[in-house]
């Protein structure tokens, strides 16, 4: 839990999380063809080694999926990097947003500054508790923590702009789509465990027609969904 107030120093970092390691961790995003270059300034603002337990920190500006605990990991950066500048690629604002799987932070983090109002729903609540406290003591005040199972999407809050999914699920949840505002986008990892996975991106078209491209492959832990609400 985070127990004290962050100072300046703690989301500096040193040594392994200093900037200059957070620099040389953009430089390889670049590589891998992030070009977004407001995404990239983002997060290499971000201080990743806080949304990690410490005795990781040193790993944290590796381009790597890390252990959370739960079964659960923060994502690798590049998809990181890669989900939020297809969510901006929309030629739309994005003015409400949500991520199902809030897990870390670390893709909200990163996706915050972007959006007027991110909803961001987690179904593990020790996950859902430190996170909420971690966000809230780092600032981000437009980041609204929701207790709840994912593929239910947040059907109050709807329709969204954007949706992002941060787990993946065998085939996309049925209640998702619908919770798209017309022309938004739904980021979403599909497939089984331990199988070939894909980072999927659906359009709203009309009221009835949706688009689906597929865009990489990917892997991602998976998206457990409780009974129906």
């Amino acid at each position: 839990m985070v127990r004290r107030k962050l100072t300046t120093s703690d989301i500096q970092g040193i040594g392994m999380t200093s900037q200059r390691t957070r620099n040389r961790l953009i430089e390889r995003l670049r590589v891998k063809n992030i070009a977004h270059e407001d995404v990239l300034r983002i997060m290499s603002k971000v201080p990743r080694h806080l949304f990690m337990d410490e005795a990781l920190a040193s790993r944290s500006y590796e381009d790597t999926a890390l252990p959370i605990g739960h079964g659960q990991t923060i994502s690798q950066p590049y998809i990181v990097a890669r989900m939020t500048e297809l969510l901006l690629a929309s030629e739309y604002p994005l003015e409400r947003v949500l991520e199902v799987g809030t897990g870390s932070g670390y893709q909200a983090a990163v996706l915050a500054p972007f959006v007027k109002k991110l909803y961001t729903v987690e179904r593990i609540e020790t996950l859902y508790l430190h996170t909420r406290e971690l966000l809230y003591a780092l600032d981000y005040r437009n980041i609204h923590c929701r207790l709840s199972d994912g593929s239910w999407g947040l059907e109050p809050e709807a329709p969204f702009d954007g949706i992002i999914v941060t787990a993946a699920p065998e085939s996309i949840p049925q209640a998702l789509p619908g919770q798209l505002a017309i022309g938004a986008r739904l980021i979403i990892p599909t497939g089984a465990q331990n199988q070939q996975q894909e980072l999927r991106m659906m359009t709203r078209l009309s009221e009835t027609e949706y688009k689906t491209e597929i865009i990489e492959s990917v892997q991602f832990v998976p998206l457990v969904s409780d009974t129906n609400p």
